[in-house]
């Protein structure tokens, strides 16, 4: 039988382990448990994986812990800009949007770019009209405002510095979060949302929404979403990278992702996690920071929520 499996992440880099408090550590953990049953419970209705990890990364927006939808980062203008991607492995369809404001969840967006536009990418205030044009409602300001992200960007205000939200000097609230799944179709998605980096400038933009680079999946290999430190990603094409170490060097999933994430990426500066799975149910998720909000569930009865490394 056709297994379903699903591993959702809440970003690489986590509270340093003793700064993280035993009430943080639920109040992380239960969030990452509500995103996985909600990607679960469509794979078991017999749902599809692109559902499954638009569910999860949704659920994963809504809340404030972490850094996509309304958790998102604060830029240098003290905007939030939010970038998303959606890619389904067996046709190799993909939605990305870049840069949106206002939007509560933008990975729903990324999902219309796919399949209500011929296009695969949109940005900026080309995206927003797309938006308009299918009568997104936008939210205030106020909706994405959180305490601790303002007062993130007031260290940082008025400087050239900026913050990977991932870094180990952060003393809370990480990450970029992300899905993939297989489906009992046979089928993989993977989907991947962020609100980027605090005090960013000039419209960057990391590997959330690049595919290849944080987010791909297709049905010969595998899915995969990548979190950590954007430009090393995209120069890495790190999500690409696992699925040709599968496809041409037939490595396994857990040896590909472990050989881009522990050595390719390490060697040119990089660092951060991925989570992948492939067709038959396999799932890995590596990583080479302290830690990372993770956790998956499979119909073989495997089920894990973590956040370090033990």
């Amino acid at each position: 039988m056709q297994p379903c499996a699903i591993a959702i992440h809440g970003g690489a880099g986590t509270l340093v382990k003793g700064m993280m408090t035993p009430e943080k550590e639920r109040g992380y953990k239960k969030a990452l448990e509500i995103a996985l049953e909600r990607g679960y419970f469509v794979l078991e209705q017999g749902g599809t994986a692109t559902e499954a990890v638009m569910q999860a990364v949704m659920e994963l927006e809504d809340s404030p812990l972490f850094n996509a939808g309304k958790g998102s980062v604060f830029t240098a203008d003290g905007t939030h800009e939010m970038d998303a991607a959606i890619m389904e492995g067996n046709t190799l369809n993909a939605g990305a949007v870049s840069l949106v404001t206002g939007i509560k969840n933008p990975i729903v967006l990324a999902r219309d770019v796919m399949e209500k536009s011929e296009h695969v990418f949109l940005a900026g205030e080309g995206a927003m009209k797309f938006a308009s044009s299918l009568d997104y409602s936008l939210l205030d300001e106020s909706y994405f405002y959180d305490a601790l992200r303002f007062q993130q960007w007031q260290e940082l205000k008025g400087t050239d510095a900026f913050q990977l939200d991932h870094s180990s000097k952060k003393d809370s609230k990480f990450g970029t979060v992300g899905a993939v799944a297989c489906d009992l179709h046979g089928n993989l998605a993977a989907a991947t949302s962020t609100g980027g980096m605090t005090n960013k400038r000039f419209g960057r933009i990391g590997d959330s929404p690049v595919l290849g680079a944080g987010n791909y999946a297709n049905n010969k290999t595998c899915a995969v979403s990548c979190t950590g430190s954007g430009e090393f990603f995209i120069r890495g094409v790190v999500a690409y990278d696992v699925s040709c170490l599968m496809e041409y060097k037939g490595l396994t999933l857990n040896e590909a992702a472990r050989e881009v994430i522990e050595k390719r990426l390490l060697d040119i500066g990089g660092d951060g996690g991925l989570i992948a799975v492939d067709v038959h149910g396999n799932i890995s998720m590596p990583f080479n920071t302290e830690g990372m909000y993770r956790a998956s569930k499979t119909s073989f009865g495997d089920q894990t929520v973590q956040i370090y490394s033990n």
